[in-house]
């Protein structure tokens, strides 16, 4: 397997299109997966831009171009409420919209990602993470199984059923 070296970092306004682009990229491949988690309505340009400017949406960059997107904050939507969490109220992290582009899917770049955004918030002092992860993504559900994510409940979005996860960092 080749050695990937992703560079992360906060993006900027000016990576706007670009990342607006390797989303449009990753829902017309989860498309032609019937992977129906993603459309033209969520995530829009508008929760893109407003993610940029409150500094918490981050690139993995391979020489320069971004393999990897996602929103790191401490913000649940009140579904989150029905988790049955097993970790502090006080120290945990939420990660959204986590997202590869497909020109680099199937090298490991969803893991490395992972790895990297539980690493940075360790060393924040963050106690643990939470997500919801669509179920109809089996690529998805098998990488946050793989880094020992626990299914904390389940909840209903627009697009279908999402289960809660959880990992004590």
């Amino acid at each position: 397997m080749e050695i990937i070296t992703l560079e992360f970092r906060k993006a900027t306004i000016e990576e706007l299109d670009a990342v607006f682009q390797v989303f449009r990229d990753a829902i017309a491949e989860m498309d032609r997966n019937g992977i129906p988690q993603w459309d033209e309505r969520y995530p829009d340009r508008e929760i893109l831009t407003e993610d940029i400017s409150k500094n918490e949406l981050f690139v993995g960059t391979i020489g320069g171009e971004i393999a990897s997107v996602f929103v790191l904050n401490s913000e649940c939507d009140e579904e989150y409420e029905n988790g049955e969490w097993q970790y502090s109220d006080d120290s945990f992290c939420v990660i959204h919209r986590l997202c590869v582009n497909p020109k680099f899917q199937n090298r490991g770049i969803g893991l490395e990602t992972m790895r990297h955004i539980e690493a940075e918030l360790k060393k924040e002092g963050a106690e643990s993470v939470r997500f919801d992860a669509f179920t109809l993504n089996p690529y998805a559900l098998r990488l946050y199984d793989k880094l020992g994510y626990k299914k904390v409940g389940y909840v209903h979005f627009r697009k279908g059923r999402f289960v809660l996860m959880e990992k004590k960092l």
